[in-house]
C-alpha cells in the first residue's frame, strides 16, 4: 500500500529526493517550495524553485505559501490528507505544519546528526577537515535537527574534495536514503532512536565575513577552509581594494620568510604564504571575472608585480 506523501524542498539538492519518491510508487500528493523570486540579469526575471520545476514538469500540485502558518496554507495542505511530509532543504517548520499527517513529518539532513546540526552541514564537516559525514533522516521535532534518528548512511570526505562535489554525491546518497527510510516506516519495519545530545556539534549559517580568509593559520587548515566554502560561497581575501576568491587549493609544507598572505606569482604556479608554508592556488575567481585556473591567471593578468601581499 503506497502512502500519500507531501514533499516540501527548494534548491537543486531535493530535485533528486523527489524524484526518486516518485519513482517508488507512493502518491505524490503535493508539493511545498518557495515563493518565486526575482533575479537574472538586472533582477528583471521571475524565477522559481528547482523544485517547482520539477514538480511543474511532473504534473504535480505546487504550494509556495509565503508564511507557513497562513490558515489559507494550512487549509490547503490539510486538504491534501497526507500520511507523510518529507522535508527535504526546506525551511524550519512550526508545530501546526510539522504535526500534521498521522505518520509525522521526517527530514533528510547532510550530515551523520548529532554532528553538524544546522544550515551548513556540508560546508562546516570539510572546513573542519572531518574524514567521513554522510546523510541522516529523522523525525521533525520542534528544535532544528534534534528529532529522533529513523536512518543514516556514511560515505569518506576526500583530502582535496570540495564542499561542491560532496554535496553532489550526498544529493543522490541522501536521495536512496530518503527512499528507504519512507519504505521502512511504511511497512513498520524501521525504529526511530533519540540523538545523543552530548555528541552534537553546530554548523551555523555562513555568512561574508565568516568566509575571509586568515592566512596566519598552518596551510592544511587554510586548505580545508577554503574547499569548504568552494564554489559557494567562495573563501575571498582581497587583492589591492578588490576581493579575490580562491576556489581550489594544494598544502605545501616549507619554511620560508614572507609574511602569512604573501602572494607569490611563478611562471607555472600561484603560491601565497601561509603560517607554516604554502597553499598552492589551482583556481580562483579574480575581481569581476569568471573563475579559472591559476594557469589562466598567471597567462591573461600579466602583472607587473610578482610579490603581491593579499588581505
Amino acid at each position: 500500500m503506497s502512502l500519500r506523501i507531501v514533499f516540501m524542498g527548494t534548491p537543486a539538492f531535493a530535485v533528486p529526493s523527489l524524484e526518486k519518491l516518485l519513482e517508488s510508487g507512493h502518491e505524490l500528493v503535493g508539493v511545498v517550495t518557495s515563493t518565486d523570486k526575482w533575479g537574472g540579469r538586472g533582477g528583471k526575471q521571475l524565477l522559481q524553485s528547482a523544485v517547482k520545476q520539477f514538480a511543474l514538469e511532473r504534473g504535480l500540485p505546487v504550494l509556495q505559501p509565503e508564511k507557513l502558518r497562513d490558515p489559507d496554507f494550512l487549509a490547503a495542505l490539510a486538504a491534501l490528507r497526507a500520511d507523510l511530509q518529507v522535508v527535504v532543504a526546506f525551511r524550519m517548520l512550526p508545530e501546526v505544519v510539522w504535526s500534521m499527517p498521522r505518520l509525522g513529518s521526517i527530514n533528510l539532513h547532510s550530515s551523520l546528526l548529532p554532528q553538524y546540526r544546522g544550515a551548513a552541514p556540508i560546508n562546516w564537516a570539510v572546513i573542519e577537515g572531518a574524514k567521513e559525514t554522510g546523510a541522516t533522516t529523522f523525525f521533525i521535532q520542534q528544535a532544528i535537527d534534534t528529532g529522533d534518528i529513523l536512518s543514516q548512511v556514511r560515505t569518506p570526505i576526500g583530502d582535496n574534495e570540495t564542499a561542491g562535489e560532496l554535496h553532489d554525491r550526498l544529493m543522490w546518497l541522501g536521495a536512496q536514503l530518503l527512499v528507504d527510510t519512507v519504505k521502512g516506516i511504511e511497512t513498520g519495519e524501521l525504529q526511530a532512536s533519540p540523538q545523543q545530545d552530548i555528541l552534537a556539534t553546530p554548523a551555523p549559517k555562513l555568512f561574508h565575513d565568516t568566509c575571509q580568509i586568515r592566512f596566519d593559520q598552518p596551510s592544511a587548515q587554510l586548505h580545508n577552509f577554503i574547499r569548504g566554502l568552494s564554489p559557494f560561497p567562495g573563501a575571498w581575501t582581497t587583492m589591492g581594494t578588490e576581493e579575490l576568491k580562491i576556489l581550489r587549493t594544494l598544502p605545501q609544507l616549507a619554511a620560508h620568510d614572507y609574511p602569512p598572505g604573501t602572494l607569490l606569482i611563478e611562471k607555472r604556479s600561484l603560491r601565497i604564504a601561509t603560517a607554516d608554508g604554502f597553499v598552492q592556488v589551482e583556481e580562483l575567481q579574480p575581481p569581476g571575472k569568471r573563475r579559472m585556473s591559476a594557469t589562466d591567471f598567471i597567462n591573461g593578468w600579466r602583472l607587473d608585480e610578482k610579490v603581491i601581499q593579499l588581505g
